[in-house]
């Protein structure tokens, strides 16, 4: 981006309308239902906004892309486009995504195709790249970037292996500038999740990158609504949890939200689920280390800030949040494979469950160890007594009717957890008595191992970063994605 895009004041190239906006979340992670889209469309949403990248996804699209470099977008963001691209050709919704993930220009493509599907044209779709740094790595380094691990201060001559992918989470700036563009849908890679909803925000309020309180004020916005169902009611673990009506009839926020960021958090009435102060506040802390900070690229928020009034009917306003200047640094990950997983579960019945479950995993252990197979890493977990709970669980106070054991280990390649998962298959008939058999079966411990990857966090200066960033500018036709325009 260049610096008179950095540097203009109010934001989005046109002053405030004065209207209230309202965004809805269309997407709250890979796999989430699409069955939200309509209804928020429905429910008069001037923005969709779809979260789809988990940290460890990065890991998959990069599988993915390199099989096939026309992928490493996250490839279901077509059921969410595909009920809602004939709104967002009408001019009656915008979407914000990224599901780019490590090919934006991938998913805009696929994107013309589906609208090509449906007859549409003239869709205007913008890209944000930039923040794949994988390649500049070296670049980095010597340009003062030190790449320490940002949580144990490990130094980067200690990362183990060649990165998978370095990312960087991106501030809302590019996306600001791709709506001001014209784009109607906007494909980013990497950004913080709660810019997917405060860039909208930015540009159609005006707002100053400078105005830390509203900027905090969309950050905490995003947060609440980048998990789709978890604001409401999805996850509540209030007392009254079981009486959310419809849970079935799964449940996407939205939000409206005026030009001095006052905001009203709600859902569609033709949705289940509720939205309450309680369902509020339990989605306010999750993921949240301290939140008197809460860092993101273009704001520090307080979210000890802000007042939460339930307005009743499904409603409730949000108000009085504190921002802080941004920091200097953008967070970047940077993934390593360290091995494959594999598992094995065994359900063990009454009597004796917990002693039949330990033997069995002693048994199992033994013979892995006795056949030389190396296992870098084990967990034992006993699901209904241990598993989730753990110590904080006092332990039954009668023997319980029946546990279900899991045992995962961590190998150095695939061929060795493939042994070690075959190392169970004589206790189906030499263990202790009720479960290896059949339960075995049933709970899919048969599944191939998997790749497993761990990450390692850093900071990078912006400024080390923005000039690298890019938003492209094109247009649909003929079932085409035709670049109009790229910006630095």
């Amino acid at each position: 981006m260049d610096e008179s895009s950095r540097d203009r004041i109010p934001t989005g190239g046109h002053p405030s309308s004065g209207r209230t906006i309202r965004i809805g979340a269309g997407q709250g992670t890979a796999g989430d239902s699409p069955e939200g889209v309509a209804k928020l469309i429905d429910a008069g949403c001037d923005y969709l906004c779809f979260e789809s990248l988990a940290e460890l996804v990065m890991a998959r699209l990069t599988e993915q892309k390199a099989a096939d470099p026309e992928m490493g977008y996250a490839a279901d963001v077509a059921q969410y486009l595909r009920p809602a691209l004939r709104a967002v050709a009408e001019g009656r919704v915008k979407m914000i995504t990224n599901a780019g993930g490590l090919n934006p220009a991938g998913a805009a493509r696929m994107a013309a195709r589906i609208a090509a599907e449906q007859g549409l044209c003239g869709l205007r779709i913008a890209t944000v790249s930039g923040d794949d740094v994988s390649s500049r790595l070296g670049t980095l380094r010597g340009q003062g970037a030190d790449l320490a691990h940002a949580e144990t201060g490990a130094a980067f001559s200690d990362f183990p292996g060649e990165p998978l992918f370095a990312s960087t989470y991106l501030g809302a700036r590019p996306v600001v500038d791709a709506l001001d563009a014209g784009a109607q849908i906007v494909f980013t890679g990497r950004i913080t999740d709660a810019t997917l909803f405060l860039a909208p925000l930015i540009y159609e309020h005006g707002w100053r990158f400078d105005d830390w309180d509203r900027l905090a004020t969309g950050v905490l916005l995003g947060h609440l609504m980048e998990c789709s169902g978890q604001v409401a009611g999805g996850n509540y673990a209030g007392p009254d949890w079981w009486q959310t009506p419809e849970p079935w009839n799964v449940p996407f926020p939205m939000v409206d939200v005026a030009p001095d960021g006052t905001a009203i958090l709600s859902k569609p009435a033709s949705c289940g689920g509720r939205v309450s102060f309680d369902t509020v506040r339990h989605q306010l802390l999750y993921e949240v280390q301290d939140p008197s900070r809460y860092l993101n690229p273009d704001v520090v928020s307080d979210f000890t800030s802000p007042t939460f009034e339930d307005l009743g009917e499904d409603r409730v306003r949000i108000r009085g949040v504190r921002g802080f200047p941004a920091p200097a640094t953008y967070k970047a990950l940077l993934g390593v494979e360290t091995g494959w997983a594999g598992e094995i579960r065994v359900g063990l019945s009454f009597p004796h469950a917990w002693e039949k479950a330990r033997t069995v995993a002693a048994i199992f252990r033994k013979r892995v160890e006795d056949a030389g197979l190396d296992v870098l890493e084990w967990r034992v977990e006993y699901f209904g007594l241990d598993a989730l709970g753990g110590a904080t669980v006092p332990e039954p106070s009668s023997e319980p009717g029946e546990l279900l054991l899991r045992v995962a280990f961590r190998c150095r390649d695939e061929a060795t957890a493939l042994a070690v998962r075959g190392a169970l298959t004589p206790l189906y008939l030499s263990a202790p008595a009720a479960g290896v058999g059949v339960i075995h079966s049933l709970t899919g411990a048969g599944r191939s191992p998997s790749r497993q990857s761990a990450l390692w966090p850093t900071l990078i200066e912006k400024t080390l970063v923005d000039p690298h960033v890019r938003v492209t500018l094109g247009e649909v036709e003929d079932g085409k994605w035709h670049i109009a325009e790229e910006k630095p």
